[in-house]
């Protein structure tokens, strides 16, 4: 919110309640427009299933984003710790981006445990969450949709979607194609 709040130039705290909401529902909205979390929450345990793949040998699991390895725990059907796995993209930390897949030997479904999500935000996507934010704060003064003045040619459609800017700032680079769960 504090970040929102700088971005609008806002100095008192009169709006608080309302920039804490324009903040959320932005966050969400470029949450769902890349298809992914990037705020990380507490380690915990999620199911995800597998599937043969012949091409690469083992099963793959398409499993939500994961860059904190360190704690993660991968349990089989029957609660046998899974040691032997592979996190893909290979070199998506080195990248800056976060695990999307897993390759094991064992079929069923697998019991995950990780803190989920992305460790920083990236800066485009702090940028378009403000974008959105902003546009949000401004459909407060314009309840219909309508901001400027349509004598002064100035009138501009503020429309229920996600602003243009944070589409074309984000691009393929963030968005994901796949959901995991």
């Amino acid at each position: 919110m504090s970040e929102l709040k700088s971005y609008l130039r806002i100095d008192d705290n009169l709006d608080d309640t309302l920039l804490a909401v324009w903040a959320t529902t932005a966050s969400r909205a470029v949450d769902g427009f890349c298809h992914r979390q990037f705020g990380s929450v507490t380690a915990e345990e999620r199911e995800y299933t597998t599937q043969y793949d012949r091409h690469l040998g083992c099963y793959i699991g398409f499993i939500d984003d994961v860059m904190d390895v360190d704690d993660l725990v991968v349990l089989d059907a029957d609660a046998n710790e899974v040691t032997d796995y592979s996190l893909l993209p290979v070199n998506a930390l080195k990248k800056g981006k976060p695990y999307e897949r897993i390759a094991v030997n064992v079929s069923g479904p697998l019991l995950i445990t990780a803190p989920w999500g992305w460790t920083s935000v990236p800066v485009p996507v702090k940028n378009a969450a403000l974008l959105q934010g902003a546009r949000l704060s401004a459909r407060r003064d314009s309840p219909f949709g309508v901001a400027g003045s349509p004598t002064e040619g100035s009138e501009l459609r503020l429309l229920a979607t996600l602003d243009p800017d944070l589409k074309t700032s984000l691009g393929s680079k963030y968005r994901r194609e796949r959901w995991a769960a």
